[in-house]
């Protein structure tokens, strides 16, 4: 399933042989301190289980490698809240800077909306400026911070809640 091209990279259905490189990218966004609050990549049965089947991209450069990921996570096991993910978006180091953050988040939306999803949600670091100027610029909004949420290395950590509605979806 192609979804959308831009000058550098295809993006499309991530598939399992993907994980090798989507869990590298993954781990380099650990390694900032400034990405996530998980300090270890889980195998790809650990990632298969934890992220919606329907809405995992990723984006492909020319030369077949897989330049970043995307992918939704339920925010709840409750049937009223089957509307409402959490996204995820990576981008290899080698790659950012040249809109395929974007390029994903954007395409993400699509496939969330055909899959039913009223409404997008994401917790960022307070210190990951780019992410969330990048969500702003996808149509999310600062909902508020969330002070002391978890702890990475014994260090309260603060996010930034934000959250998208869709304008097709559950209107």
């Amino acid at each position: 399933m192609e979804t959308a091209t831009s000058r550098s990279v295809l993006v499309s259905e991530m598939l399992p042989e993907h994980y090798p490189q989507v869990k590298e990218i993954y781990e380099s966004g650990i390694a900032t301190n400034n990405a996530t609050l998980e300090t270890k990549a889980p195998e790809w049965e650990g990632w298969d289980n934890k992220f919606l089947k329907a809405c995992r991209l990723v984006a492909l450069a020319r030369d077949g490698r897989v330049a970043g990921w995307a992918a939704l996570t339920a925010v709840s096991g409750r049937c009223v809240y089957q509307g409402v993910a959490e996204d995820t978006v990576y981008v290899h180091p080698e790659y950012k800077g040249q809109g395929i953050g974007k390029l994903l988040l954007m395409q993400l939306i699509e496939a969330s909306e055909q899959a039913g999803i009223w409404t997008l949600q994401a917790h960022i670091l307070k210190e990951n400026n780019a992410s969330v100027r990048l969500h702003e610029q996808c149509g999310f909004r600062v909902v508020g911070l969330r002070e002391r949420l978890g702890q990475l290395h014994g260090q309260w950590r603060d996010t930034w809640l934000l959250e998208r509605r869709s304008n097709k979806v559950g209107i």
